[in-house]
C-alpha cells in the first residue's frame, strides 16, 4: 500500500504514534463506507487499532433477519458477529472469518507508513460455491424452516474471492488518499503547534530576562536614591556651617575685611547657597521617589502663594533685567493643598523661566478658574451626564528661548538637560521640573507645555479645586 512520502516511525509531531481517528474524520469514513456499500452491495465496517468502531455501512440480510427471530439462531448470530469484530487480520493482514450460514467475512489490515493503524471488515457475503444452506445453518435451531432458509440465503450478495480482493484494494486506495491528506494536515498542525510553543517559550524566557533586568534596575534605582539621600544629608550639615561662618565673616563679626576679602567671602556665601539648594533638591527628589515626602494639605489661597514667589524672586529677576509679575485675583476659590510644596512648584517654574528669558523679557504667572471636560467618550450617556469638574489653572508664561516640541516630554525626567554639552550656556542640574511634576502628582494635578507666540514657553498647571464649604456657599450666595 503506497502512501506518498514516508514519515519516520518516531515522527516527532505524532510522538511516534499514528492513530486512525487522528488522521481522518469519522464523518468522512462513514461517507466512504456508504459509497462502498452503494457501489458493491457488500457491507463494510472500519475499526481503529484498539478495536473502536469508526464507521459502519451495513444492511441486515434477509437470512440474518430470519435467523435472529429464532432463540438459538439469535445467540449464534451474536457469537459470529462478535468474533468477526474482535478477530485480527493475522500476520498476512487478510483473514477469512466464516459464518454458520455459509457466508463469510474478510478481515483486512489497514496499514499506513508500514504501520497497522486499524482494520476493515467486508461482509457478510456469500461465496460462489455455496448454493444450499449448510448443515451448520439447518441445525442451528429446531424451529428453523429449511425451505425458507433455502429461499432467503441466495438473496445474500455473492462474490468471488478475487472480487472481494479487488473491492478491498479499491477501499484501501481510497483510504490511502484520505489518510495521506489527513496525515499531512495533522503533521502541519503539530508543527505549527510546536512552532507556537517554541515561540511562547522564547517569549517567556525574554519576559523572564526583562523582569530580572527590571528588578535589577529597580534595585539600582533604590540604591541610587538611598545614596543621594545619604550623601545629601551628610553634605548639608558641614555646608550649613560653611554658609553660617561665611555670613559671619561677611558681617565683620570676626573683624574687618579688606576689599578683596569681602569679595571672596561673598563668593563663598553665594556658592554655598547654590550648593545647599542643589542638595535640598536631591533630598526632595529622593523623598518623592521613595514616597516618604509628607504633603500636608490645607485650604490654600493661590494668590498668596504666587505673591510670595514674586516677592522671593524679584531681586533675581531685577538683577537679570526681567519683569516678573503675578495675576491672581483674590476672589479665586481656595484649593486643598500644601502651600509650602506649591510654593516650591512655582518657585522652580518661575526661576527656570527667568533663567531662560533674556534681558528685557518678562515672566508672568496667571491664575484662573476653569472647568474640565468629563473624561471618556463624549457621545456616551455617562459622559454627558457627568458634571464638569472645577479646577484651578496657573500659567507660567515667559518670553524666553522656548522648548522644542520633541523635548517637551523629556524635560520632566530627572537630570535631563536639553543642552547637555560641556559648553552649555545655562546652568542647572535638571531636577527642578522633575520635582515639579512629582509634587503636582502628589496634589492630583497636571502640567503641560504650550508655545508662547511669538516666542517663549507656557507651563500650564491644573489643580483640582476642593468642594466649597457651607460657609463659602453662604458667602457667595
Amino acid at each position: 500500500m503506497t502512501a506518498g512520502p514516508a514519515f519516520a516511525a518516531d515522527d516527532f509531531a505524532l510522538d511516534g504514534k499514528l492513530r486512525l481517528d487522528d488522521l481522518v474524520n469519522r464523518g468522512a469514513l462513514e461517507e466512504l463506507c456508504k459509497s462502498f456499500l452503494s457501489l458493491f452491495g457488500v457491507p463494510v465496517r472500519i475499526y481503529s487499532a484498539d478495536g473502536t468502531l469508526l464507521a459502519d455501512a451495513s444492511i441486515e440480510q434477509d437470512i440474518c433477519a430470519y435467523v435472529n427471530t429464532l432463540l438459538k439462531g439469535r445467540a449464534a448470530c451474536g457469537v459470529t458477529v462478535s468474533g468477526a469484530k474482535s478477530a485480527g487480520p493475522g500476520p498476512t493482514g487478510d483473514v477469512l472469518h466464516p459464518c454458520f450460514t455459509g457466508a463469510a467475512y474478510r478481515i483486512i489490515a489497514l496499514e499506513y507508513d508500514k504501520r497497522r493503524i486499524g482494520r476493515f471488515v467486508i461482509g457478510p457475503f456469500l461465496p460462489l460455491g455455496v448454493n444450499e444452506p449448510p448443515e451448520s445453518l439447518l441445525k442451528i435451531d429446531p424451529a428453523l424452516d429449511p425451505e425458507r432458509a433455502r429461499a432467503l440465503l441466495p438473496k445474500m450478495p455473492r462474490a468471488k474471492p478475487e472480487t472481494i480482493t479487488r473491492m478491498a484494494n479499491h477501499l484501501k486506495a481510497a483510504l490511502d488518499l484520505i489518510l495521506f491528506s489527513g496525515h499531512r494536515a495533522l503533521v502541519t498542525s503539530h508543527m505549527h503547534l510546536a512552532s507556537v510553543k517554541e515561540s511562547f517559550r522564547e517569549l517567556e524566557e525574554k519576559n523572564k530576562r526583562l523582569q530580572e533586568a527590571y528588578d535589577r534596575l529597580k534595585e539600582l534605582d533604590r540604591l541610587k536614591s538611598n545614596f543621594l539621600a545619604t550623601v545629601s544629608h551628610e553634605l548639608r550639615t558641614p555646608l550649613t556651617s560653611i554658609i553660617g561662618y561665611s555670613e559671619m565673616l561677611k558681617e565683620g563679626i570676626a573683624g574687618p575685611l579688606a576689599g578683596e576679602q569681602v569679595e571672596f567671602v561673598q563668593t563663598i556665601h553665594e556658592k554655598g547657597g547654590q550648593l545647599l539648594s542643589l542638595i535640598m533638591s536631591l533630598l526632595d527628589l529622593s523623598k518623592l521617589e521613595s514616597g516618604t515626602m509628607v504633603v500636608r494639605k490645607k485650604q490654600t489661597q493661590i494668590s498668596s502663594v504666587l505673591a510670595e514667589v514674586v516677592s522671593t524672586l524679584t531681586p533675581t529677576a531685577g538683577k537679570k533685567g526681567v519683569r516678573l509679575s503675578a495675576d491672581a485675583p483674590a476672589e479665586l476659590p481656595e484649593l486643598r493643598a500644601d502651600p509650602d510644596r506649591l510654593r516650591q512648584v512655582f518657585l522652580n517654574l518661575a526661576e527656570n523661566a527667568i533663567k531662560f528669558t533674556p534681558q528685557g523679557g518678562s515672566v508672568t504667572m496667571r491664575a484662573r478658574e476653569v472647568c474640565s471636560e468629563p473624561e471618556g467618550d463624549i457621545t456616551s450617556g455617562f459622559a454627558l451626564l457627568a458634571p464638569a469638574q472645577a479646577e484651578l489653572e496657573v500659567r507660567v508664561i515667559d518670553t524666553g528661548v522656548g522648548i522644542a516640541p520633541a523635548e517637551r516630554a523629556k524635560v520632566f525626567d530627572a537630570f535631563y538637560q536639553i543642552d547637555s554639552s560641556s559648553t552649555r550656556e545655562y546652568g542647572g542640574t535638571g531636577l527642578g521640573l522633575s520635582i515639579v511634576k512629582r509634587l503636582l502628582d502628589a496634589h492630583s494635578g497636571r502640567v503641560r507645555i504650550e508655545d508662547n507666540e511669538p516666542q517663549g514657553t507656557q507651563f500650564v498647571i491644573t489643580l483640582p479645586l476642593s468642594p466649597p464649604t457651607p460657609a463659602t456657599q453662604s458667602r457667595t450666595a
